[in-house]
């Protein structure tokens, strides 16, 4: 019995846990009403307070990470690959 409570109880715990991803892309709409920006996949991104969106422009490249929290993609890093580099 302790062991079946055990195991629905990690499920729980994981069932509720953020998952987190990566991508890349092309950023195609940046809002700055609702600090998110959304890439040439269509998928959108909530970006946090201290990101400078003036910074970001549609079309630039982009990496990704993020996390999906209560159904949102939250971006917890990202980075403007270096076009100079080739």
């Amino acid at each position: 019995m302790r062991t079946l409570i055990g195991a629905i109880a990690a499920t729980l715990l994981l069932s509720t846990a953020a998952f987190a991803g990566q991508t890349e892309g092309l950023i195609k709409k940046i809002d700055k009403d609702t600090a998110t920006l959304t890439l040439d996949d269509g998928k959108s991104y909530k970006l946090n307070a201290e990101t400078d969106l003036d910074a970001l422009k549609p079309g630039m490249d982009i990496v990704i990470a993020y996390d999906v929290t209560n159904g949102e993609n939250i971006v917890t890093d990202m980075e403007l690959p270096d076009s100079s580099a080739n």
